[in-house]
């Protein structure tokens, strides 16, 4: 098990150092730094000491090395547009968008998982295939296409909720957060929805399917014979069996919500790190680009890593497996 841990962590490193170098790419292809960050006053000298203290006189490798070596220490420089840590600008936003991927994972969960259920149990019913025809349109429709509609209805029609911001939050340390305000729940529940609604059609047709092929299996069918209840079967036995890939389809996706939520948070005016990515690429703000891309894959690896590791812990076999 120790070997199969450390070959799944070396993977992980070999995939973080592939995304940084393709980070670090961004920062050559993309300008010259001085040339973004001085001024109309700035003279030669003020750039080439500007550059001296960049690090941009070194060689690509040297200049390389430096990047990986600050990133994993949390060290992504200057942010070109707002002059401060670009580690500083991340942390304020990352409350913002961490609270809108739990709800909509959340809601995902609520959502899908009795919809599968449901969709798997009345199999052949006019609801059924409705729920089957919504998903397929859930799947299909772009999330910003989604994040309008619901503006449109809820907030410019209906006046119900509103469109853009966060609401008030409260600082608990370092992170703030909507749910202790009527204002910042409210503000979370068009956007959660949006966010959420690919997940939810995901994990629907998901149970519907191991149901199903649950239902068909002679444990299943001996329970019936021994007259236990059907609510006692579906949902204490043939459920209970179809949750391990739910679980890792939910942990797998927290990782997309983060990294696709800037679609959302663009919409919605979210100020998560998603926004703060799109003002980055407006700005050509080079090092918050850079920084979000690692912190994105370092969190897709992680989830994936940790998720492989406990397959193998659950199953042996796949400790050995190629």
């Amino acid at each position: 098990m120790l070997v199969f841990i450390i070959k799944k962590l070396l993977n992980a490193a070999l995939v973080m150092l592939a995304v940084s170098f393709l980070a670090f790419l961004i920062f050559q292809l993309a300008g010259d730094p001085v040339d973004m960050m001085s001024t109309e006053q700035s003279t030669q000298a003020d750039r080439d000491a500007l550059r001296e203290r960049l690090g941009l006189n070194d060689n690509f490798f040297v200049q390389y090395l430096r990047f990986v070596a600050n990133a994993a220490q949390g060290n992504f420089g200057i942010s070109y547009r707002n002059g401060q840590e670009v580690l500083g600008l991340i942390a304020e936003r990352f409350p913002a968008t961490m609270e809108l991927v739990i709800v909509a994972t959340i809601l995902s969960l609520l959502i899908g998982l009795p919809l599968g259920v449901l969709t798997a149990i009345k199999r052949g019913t006019w609801y059924s295939e409705a729920l089957q025809f919504g998903s397929i349109i859930g799947v299909s429709l772009p999330s910003f296409v989604v994040g309008i509609l619901l503006i449109l209805v809820f907030s410019v029609t209906l006046g119900l909720l509103p469109a853009f911001g966060r609401g008030d939050v409260v600082q608990l340390g370092w992170w703030s957060t909507g749910f202790l305000t009527q204002s910042g729940l409210t503000a979370l529940i068009l956007p959660s929805i949006s966010l959420s609604l690919y997940q939810v059609t995901l994990i629907m047709r998901l149970v519907r399917a191991e149901m199903l092929e649950v239902m068909r299996s002679d444990y299943v069918k001996f329970a019936r014979a021994r007259g236990i209840p059907r609510h006692r079967i579906y949902f204490r036995h043939a459920l209970r069996n179809c949750l391990m890939p739910v679980v890792t389809l939910t942990a797998m996706n927290i990782g997309t919500l983060i990294a696709f939520a800037l679609i959302t948070e663009t919409v919605f005016q979210w100020p998560g790190m998603g926004m703060l990515f799109i003002q980055a690429v407006t700005f050509i703000d080079i090092p918050v680009m850079a920084a979000y891309l690692c912190i994105v894959a370092f969190i897709f690896v992680l989830l994936n890593t940790m998720v492989d590791i406990s397959y193998a812990m659950i199953d042996p076999r796949l400790r050995n497996a190629k």
